[in-house]
């Protein structure tokens, strides 16, 4: 009987899905939408704040905040590898897309839809925005094929194998 619900509970497990790699172009334009997201509600609040010049750091880093997610990070290195790890509570691996170029790392994420109400008008609101973007720079060169992304507990893992140096060449110089 044990060894029937051992294997009904291995059976029952879901495979596990890794967030969705994508051409670092698709991360620019993603970086791009979130500007023009963020620019937009700052102007916004400049707006409401009577055209007021002098404000346009503080408006800016409140859309910034109503916008994105605060997504900390921790990045770790040993002889063969970088490890980044990224705190991404409340989403799931195909919300996840992520990129690597050289010494850069880009993440991002976007939720499910927010629900509103088109007769409410939001007076105050500390609900946490549904997007994160993040674009670090990495302690050295990763090979980009040996990425391996995980998300386990609201922690994206990032595995990354440093890239090989290569020694420099000797090159001959002849008289012309």
């Amino acid at each position: 009987m044990e060894k029937e619900v051992k294997l009904l509970e291995k059976a029952d497990a879901k495979p596990a899905v890794s967030p969705l790699f994508v051409d670092v172009e698709k991360m620019f334009e993603r970086s791009t939408e979130i500007f023009r997201d963020v620019a937009s509600r700052a102007f916004e609040f400049f707006q409401e704040r009577g055209h007021m010049i002098g404000t346009h750091l503080d408006d800016w880093f409140r859309a910034e905040s109503e916008i994105l997610r605060p997504t900390p990070v921790e990045i770790t290195e040993t002889d063969t590898a970088v490890m980044l790890k990224a705190a991404v509570p409340g989403f799931r691996p195909d919300e996840i897309e992520v990129s690597v170029k050289g010494d850069r790392a880009f993440i991002s994420g976007r939720a499910g839809t927010e629900l509103s109400s088109e007769d409410e008008k939001k007076f105050y609101s500390e609900w946490t925005s549904d997007r994160f973007y993040r674009e670090l720079s990495l302690p050295s060169l990763v090979d980009e094929e040996s990425v391996n992304a995980e998300l386990k507990d609201g922690i994206l893992t990032l595995k990354m194998n440093k890239r090989a140096e290569k020694e420099a060449t000797k090159v001959a110089v002849r008289s012309a």
